[in-house]
């Protein structure tokens, strides 16, 4: 939001799972009409390098709505279909080259210093290390792009039971992959739902490694909902957050209940 609770991180609202009822060049104005002032996004295209009208389309939006984007996914393929990432998939590799100097351009051009760059799947006929090989010198390439931007690249860990092909379950998984990189512009991508639904407790991991956190996205678990509508405490969380350290936004990537205008009532709870 545009004011900051004292003592707590500032929010952002993810375009891409809410205000999804609206077409997307319209999303960046509807979040400044709830009193937004930042967003992120997953990949938007269905494609790595759409054409150049169409980047700035969404780059007018984003601008003229007075908003700005702080977190960008690169190319992750077809989420809809069950790709998470194209880092470590052979299949995946020349569409995540081709996106990865389109997106870091994208996000420089709009301030944004946040690239997540999510894992992808298992692969049939592939072993583990041939993915984490593949990965690490993916993630060398981005880290390199976004270096050019002033960007960091984020890892995240996402949970087996939504996404039984992911390797990347837990943060010492993420943690040893990004030390695997050996790059300084690599953190953690903390999504606090995820981690929280692989059992992990989010409010020790934040108090002893919220300095390793790139970025942190969070919905309520169970049922990935707003904040309220499960069983995580909140409250503590961002205390914690904010008292271990952590000054980025907290990226809100819940699924609301009916029209995403009406489901910030919440946050009254932290103004």
């Amino acid at each position: 939001m545009t004011a900051q609770a004292a003592g707590r991180p500032r929010f952002d609202v993810n375009l891409s799972i809410l205000f999804t009822e609206l077409p997307l060049l319209e999303r960046p104005a509807a979040a400044a009409g709830a009193g937004f002032d930042a967003v992120e996004l997953w990949w938007p295209f269905d494609r790595p390098d759409p054409p150049e009208p169409e980047l700035d389309a969404l780059r007018r939006s984003i601008q003229d709505a007075g908003v700005r984007l702080v977190a960008l996914n690169f190319d992750a393929g077809d989420m809809a279909a069950g790709d998470r990432g194209l880092l470590s998939r052979p299949e995946g590799a020349s569409r995540f080259l081709a996106n990865v100097d389109v997106a870091a351009g994208l996000a420089g051009s709009l301030g944004c210093r946040v690239l997540n760059a999510l894992y992808g799947n298992r692969g049939a006929g592939l072993t583990g290390a041939a993915q984490r090989e593949l990965a690490l010198s993916n993630l060398e390439r981005a880290a390199a792009a976004a270096r050019t931007v002033g960007a960091t690249v984020v890892v995240e860990a996402l949970n087996s039971h939504e996404n039984p092909g992911y390797p990347i379950t837990s943060s010492a998984a993420a943690f040893e992959l990004i030390e695997q990189s050996g790059a300084e512009n690599v953190a953690f991508l903390a999504d606090l739902y995820h981690l929280h639904r692989m059992g992990e407790d989010v409010l020790a991991l934040a108090g002893a490694h919220a300095e390793r956190f790139g970025h942190v996205q969070i919905a309520d678990d169970p049922g990935r909902g707003r904040p309220g509508t499960g069983s995580m405490p909140y409250h503590r969380i961002l205390d914690r957050l904010w008292a271990a350290g952590y000054r980025g936004h907290v990226g809100l990537e819940y699924r609301p209940a009916g029209p995403s205008a009406e489901s910030f009532t919440w946050l009254k709870e932290f103004s």
